[in-house]
């Protein structure tokens, strides 16, 4: 299994939402990045990811999975290269962890979401994974 994070403004799409949605889940969208994009198509059915509210909150407030792996994406213009997964919601973090805390551990140093912020899909090693999980109570 390999372990991923999303950044969604919740304004946009809030995990409340993705919680909303069920076990049918939701595409996740948007994605206009090379790099990213090679991340959603190297994710395969039942990775798990982070679900990380990006500007407003900064911090990582659940878990979700991947239901379905990569095919094209639906808000793309015809013929453009971009792709969606679906993921579902798993569980929530008791206790958010937020950007300040990942930036604040030195064992993250290296974590995509300090190094690549800007980067909308990332890997996470799970190493990052098992240390995230529990300084979120999990």
């Amino acid at each position: 299994m390999a372990y991923w994070l999303y950044k969604s403004e919740p304004f946009k799409w809030s995990w409340d939402q993705q919680v909303a949605a069920g076990d049918k889940g939701t595409f996740w969208d948007g994605v206009r990045n090379h790099l990213a994009k090679k991340n959603l198509t190297s994710m395969k059915l039942g990775d798990r990811g982070f679900f990380y509210h990006s500007n407003e909150g900064k911090e990582i407030v659940g878990i979700v999975e991947v239901i379905r792996e990569a095919y094209p994406d639906p808000t793309a213009e015809p013929g453009e290269p971009w792709v969606v997964v679906d993921i579902k919601a798993v569980k929530p973090f008791p206790r958010p962890v937020t950007l300040a805390d990942v930036k604040g551990e030195p064992r993250l140093s290296a974590m995509s979401l300090v190094t690549s912020m800007r980067l909308s899909v990332q890997p996470v090693t799970e190493d990052e994974w098992n240390l995230v999980c529990r300084m979120g109570g999990l």
